[in-house]
């Protein structure tokens, strides 16, 4: 291994997933109406924090960036090895962990003046930097230094989708993303939003009458995404995420893989759950669930 891995946890793998890769987790922080912070996967779990909020309707979590001495934690014990580190962020767009990463870099200078620290701000989110982070460590398990790894992983963030949906319109209200009166006409009206993530950005794909039909048109976005871009699948990472019901996620999987299966690939890791942290989390509320792509890194 020629260089370490850093992720802060908005890559939504999971601390076990995390350390089973050989990646160190640097945790968000989320609170809810009683100003205590947690720690994201340490503290609580993701799905106590989607159980939390489904028992307390109403209350809108929060959350906060990784401190500079968070990161310092995860970028010392591969310093002392001599180790040179990747550390992958959040879009900084959303957060500042990218900027408490690279001040905690600086620091870490003065205690191992030789060590190399590389922040990358991924400029994406949930699932598509869970993705990311899967691709550095497969280019590090390949045995490329972190040069080369850097050089691979540059084009994939705009290689990025995400198409998904979500039940409670007032969290995307609470967290600014719409409008007091959309959200109060889209929940008498059962309508549900149709959210992406493209180019660093959460987008609107439109709207869709009730849950069952706004998870019918995710998966139809997804394969008319397919279509359009032509997209040989060979080539590119997948990943389903969801919030608290890992049934209806299930279903839901089980129609994204039938529909690759159709086209000719089977990709039986749609079906593994991706739990979507806290960080998505709090805008969405228990009810997140969708499908994501990211083109493989070239060598």
């Amino acid at each position: 291994m020629k260089f370490h891995i850093v992720s802060d946890s908005s890559c939504d793998l999971g601390r076990e997933a995390l350390e089973r890769l050989d990646v160190s987790m640097v945790s968000f922080y989320v609170s809810f109406e009683d100003e205590i912070y947690y720690r994201e996967e340490r503290d609580l779990s993701t799905r106590q924090f989607y159980q939390t909020m489904a028992a307390r309707p109403g209350i809108f979590p929060k959350t906060s960036m990784p401190t500079v001495e968070d990161y310092l934690e995860a970028f010392r014990p591969p310093a002392a090895r001599g180790l040179p580190i990747l550390c992958i962020c959040l879009n900084s767009q959303f957060s500042g962990s990218y900027q408490s990463a690279r001040n905690a870099a600086r620091e870490l200078e003065e205690e191992f003046p030789k060590a190399r620290v590389e922040v990358v701000d991924s400029t994406l989110a949930t699932v598509l930097q869970g993705l990311f982070v899967r691709e550095a460590v497969s280019l590090r398990d390949r045995d490329c230094t972190l040069d080369e790894a850097l050089e691979a992983l540059k084009p994939l963030p705009a290689t990025g989708r995400i198409f998904f949906t979500t039940n409670d319109l007032e969290y995307l209200r609470h967290g600014g993303r719409i409008g007091r009166a959309a959200a109060a006409t889209g929940t008498l009206l059962k309508v549900k939003p149709l959210i992406g993530y493209k180019d660093a950005e959460l987008i609107s794909d439109g709207i869709a009458q009730g849950r069952k039909k706004s998870l019918v048109k995710v998966r139809e976005l997804f394969f008319r995404h397919l279509r359009r871009e032509e997209i040989d699948l060979n080539n590119w990472a997948l990943a389903t995420g969801f919030g608290l019901d890992r049934d209806e996620h299930q279903a839901f999987a089980q129609t994204v893989y039938g529909g690759l299966l159709e086209l000719g690939h089977d990709r039986p890791e749609v079906k593994t759950p991706c739990q979507i942290g806290v960080t998505i989390g709090v805008h969405t509320g228990p009810s997140p669930i969708g499908v994501g792509l990211l083109r493989h890194a070239v060598i």
